[in-house]
């Protein structure tokens, strides 16, 4: 069952993509999009922690730091994210997106908390010819270079935002219910400033905002645990690759995007440069299990290929 709940968490995040481009022809602004997702997720998590003392006995600096990180750096990435799918195809964002687990490996070999291998190495330059491979496809009359300049942001403001909430010691729920209040509370302010919040869309757009919430939001969220629990981090960040599969195939089904064949190409080497890395970080862990010889320790204990949940469960 571990995996069949990582399989149905990674869905319910390709999906949001598409749920936020239907509630866009809805006539639901980004601003609306992110201040009800935000407000209906953080209130279920906030109930859920506290129902199950997630939040007890929690350090205040801790709680601040989770509010903050959602205020920031989770309220900025989820900006860029949904910036970006107004403006060029759900599936691009999506492929783009992805890049972020090879940032973080990056980042943290630069940072000293990972040593350099050429598995490593192969896998970063696998992975950016797949990114290269992925713009240059989208090259043309419909090239939208701000679209692309917003998506790539989500996956360098995402990097930043894992490597701060590695250093915090919380319990993932409690986590992922701090953040989304702290976003929650950004948008509110946000609203307040620019003078509130249209929500004179279609009825409809509600159905998808709701979509977004509850299902790409709070069931991803709790499924993702609920699997990673049974099977382990490392399994399930290789599960998690089917996520930007189901995104392109959902999107591709109900707005009729396509891929160019240099996109496919360059979607599938991000992807397989993803697999490289985590594949590794799965036979260390059984190795580590099976009292073989352990790999060598890292300063800042962090899995060589998060998954999309990050440290906060989401994106």
């Amino acid at each position: 069952m571990g995996r069949l709940f990582c399989l149905f968490s990674a869905a319910a995040f390709g999906v949001m993509a598409v749920f936020g481009k239907l509630a866009y022809d809805a006539g639901v602004s980004v601003d609306a999009l992110l201040l009800v997702r935000f407000g209906v997720a953080g209130a279920l998590l906030l109930t859920i922690a506290l129902a199950r003392g997630a939040l007890r006995g929690l350090p205040r600096r801790a709680v601040l730091t989770g509010i903050g990180m959602g205020a920031i750096g989770y309220a900025a990435q989820s900006a860029l994210y949904f910036s970006a799918l107004a403006r060029i195809d759900a599936s691009l964002v999506a492929l783009i997106l992805y890049l972020y687990p090879i940032l973080v490996m990056g980042s943290a070999i630069l940072l000293r908390r990972e040593t350099p291998s050429r598995r490593r190495v192969l896998a970063l330059a696998t992975a950016l010819l797949g990114i290269g491979l992925v713009l240059s496809g989208a090259l043309g009359a419909r090239f939208d270079l701000q679209g692309v300049l917003l998506a790539l942001g989500a996956p360098i403001v995402y990097t930043a935002y894992i490597l701060v909430g590695d250093s915090l010691k919380l319990p993932p729920l409690a986590l992922t219910a701090l953040v989304c209040t702290g976003a929650f509370g950004t948008y509110v302010l946000l609203s307040f400033v620019r003078g509130g919040t249209s929500f004179g869309f279609a009825p409809i757009g509600w159905v998808w905002l709701l979509g977004v919430a509850l299902i790409s939001t709070v069931a991803a969220i709790l499924l993702f645990f609920a699997g990673m629990a049974r099977v382990g981090p490392s399994v399930t960040s290789i599960l998690s690759i089917f996520e930007p599969v189901v995104t392109v195939v959902a999107a591709t089904v109900v707005f009729g995007e396509h891929l160019t064949g240099p996109q496919w190409l360059g979607g599938a080497l991000v992807l397989s440069a993803v697999l490289i890395v985590s594949v590794r970080t799965t036979a260390a862990t059984r190795r580590r299990a099976s009292g073989g010889s352990p790999t060598p320790p890292r300063r800042t204990p962090q899995p060589a290929v998060p998954s999309r949940s990050g440290p906060a469960g989401d994106y």
